[in-house]
């Protein structure tokens, strides 16, 4: 029954392809309980650290998110400690993970558990994606991981697995697509294992069944693989092409006053970067002249031209192309301006987006 009902889900699929989604889990766990990745939030699991574990690895790698995971869990053990944390805190504890409303949501989202759940985390799918920032993937990764639920946690890793398993050539950005493969993958989770099924996945998707080079000679499933068998493995999963980012000109002003100090402005509490800490910049490209004469505007005279240096950051929508001069001035320049010295600049969340001006005052 529900390997039938795995084949009708993947619509035009052979039946072929829905018996390999059907007898993945017998050759994935197996290769899984000797090859899984060894991770902090594996070897303790509770739902919290996995809810942590999986917001911070959205967009990120694991390598790079293991620092910020172990420094987050000292400061943060658990909902009421990450609920009770000052923003200025949290900020500073996620800088340089970037996407800096996941941490937003995280805590928004901690409040509201131990207001409504006394502090743990609810164990249903429609009570945990009600939650901010908790969506159907992290939904699946806590019930499986944490509560030993069958919830597939589906994720661009698995949708590719997932494609190139079943020989599917539909576009996997799309929403049906999506949960068709959502439900086929349902209907075969094991009851059993569901946690380490889908960190199986993870692992696959992450180690063996890349995008562009699949390591199709490592993969516990490549004799059921159907875009193997039909050499398609590097054209599938099939995807929408991505548009070109919109790209806007800044130029930043990294200003330092005789003491040290140098000048940052706080962003406004919504939109982009929100409440972070910047450098005073304003849009478009600033030759010498035209910098020369902002600063006049603000009040600052110049003391020494120092250098001109150049940063690109790419956000998920945009991309800003920076131009920053860093100079030495004299003057209070804006009534919202902090200068700060290297220890308040310590105690600020500066987003990597400005990593290149941070650089340059070091």
């Amino acid at each position: 029954m529900r390997l039938r009902r795995a084949v009708q889900l993947m619509g035009g699929a052979k039946k072929e392809s829905g018996q390999a989604l059907a007898r993945l889990p017998a050759v994935l766990l197996p290769w899984y309980d000797e090859n899984r990745r060894v991770l902090p939030w594996r070897e303790e699991v509770t739902p919290y650290r996995t809810w942590v574990s999986e917001v911070m690895l959205q967009q990120t790698r694991v390598q790079a998110a293991l620092p910020y995971f172990l420094r987050f869990m000292e400061a943060a053990p658990d909902i009421s400690a990450l609920a009770a944390l000052p923003e200025e805190q949290l900020m500073r504890l996620w800088q340089g993970l970037g996407y800096y409303s996941r941490a937003r949501s995280l805590q928004k989202a901690a409040r509201q558990v131990v207001e409504q759940y006394g502090g743990c985390l609810p164990q249903t799918y429609s009570e945990l994606t009600a939650l901010p920032g908790i969506g159907d993937y992290t939904a699946g990764a806590i019930l499986s991981i944490a509560f030993g639920q069958p919830v597939p946690a589906v994720d661009g890793n698995v949708l590719r697995i997932a494609a190139r398993l079943t020989g599917c050539g539909d576009n996997v950005l799309l929403p049906q697509t999506r949960q068709r493969f959502r439900d086929a993958l349902a209907a075969v989770m094991p009851p059993h294992r569901p946690g380490d099924f889908n960190q199986a996945l993870m692992d696959l998707g992450s180690g063996v069944c890349l995008p562009g080079q699949p390591a199709c000679e490592a993969c516990p499933a490549r004799m059921l693989c159907a875009a193997l068998a039909a050499g398609r493995q590097r054209e599938l999963p099939v995807r929408e092409k991505n548009t070109a980012k919109p790209t806007e000109q800044l130029t930043v002003f990294v200003l330092t006053r005789p003491d040290g100090a140098a000048a940052l402005r706080q962003r406004p509490q919504k939109g982009l970067l929100a409440g972070l800490w910047e450098f005073p910049h304003v849009p478009g490209t600033l030759d010498e002249q035209a910098a020369a004469h902002q600063l006049a505007e603000w009040g600052l005279r110049v003391t020494e031209w120092r250098r001109c240096i150049h940063a690109v950051h790419q956000f998920t929508h945009r991309r800003w192309d920076m131009t920053g001069w860093v100079l030495a001035v004299e003057g209070d320049g804006q009534g919202d301006w902090l200068w700060a010295d290297a220890a308040a600049r310590e105690e600020k969340a500066i987003p990597s987006a400005f990593r290149a001006f941070v650089k340059a005052l070091e």
